[in-house]
């Protein structure tokens, strides 16, 4: 193998049709942009969204939905999470900043601790938000839910 037999693979390049070389190309003379008016000329640009005078489509669909400005989202944590990472860290203890150490949660989402799975040990819980049910079984299992301030 050598640098000057070195090819593309069949099919991969297209050449480029040449526009305006001549009658006998027969693609010279208008080169395919029809007959006069802006967008036979050089340098036409329509606006985004532009159907040609038709109402665009963005105008044609009704406006629907609501956003709530004042929506608080939380980043759901289950209680077998916090169970794993008890055991794993070994502590008594687990925080937000534990949460967010551990990677189940961005620096700045707030989290709340819902009650999917099951929790043994007893763990002090401190977090931004509980579930009915979270704070049932933190607390069967002798341990407390603290709610962020």
């Amino acid at each position: 193998m050598k640098l000057n037999n070195l090819t593309p693979a069949a099919g991969s390049t297209k050449t480029s049709k040449r526009l305006g070389r001549g009658q006998g190309s027969g693609k010279g003379g208008t080169a395919t942009r029809g007959t006069k008016g802006a967008q036979a000329r050089a340098g036409y640009e329509h606006k985004i969204g532009f159907e040609g005078g038709q109402m665009p489509i963005q105008r044609r669909l009704p406006k629907f939905g609501f956003t709530n400005p004042t929506r608080v989202e939380y980043l759901a944590v289950n209680v077998a999470t916090i169970e794993a990472l008890a055991t794993k860290l070994g502590v008594n203890e687990i925080g937000v900043d534990d949460i967010k150490a551990a990677g189940f949660a961005a620096k700045n989402d707030l989290v709340k601790v819902l009650g999917n799975g099951e929790i043994t040990t007893a763990v002090t819980v401190t977090a931004d938000a509980f579930s009915k049910s979270a704070v049932a079984k933190i607390e069967a299992a002798g341990g407390k839910a603290v709610v962020n301030e």
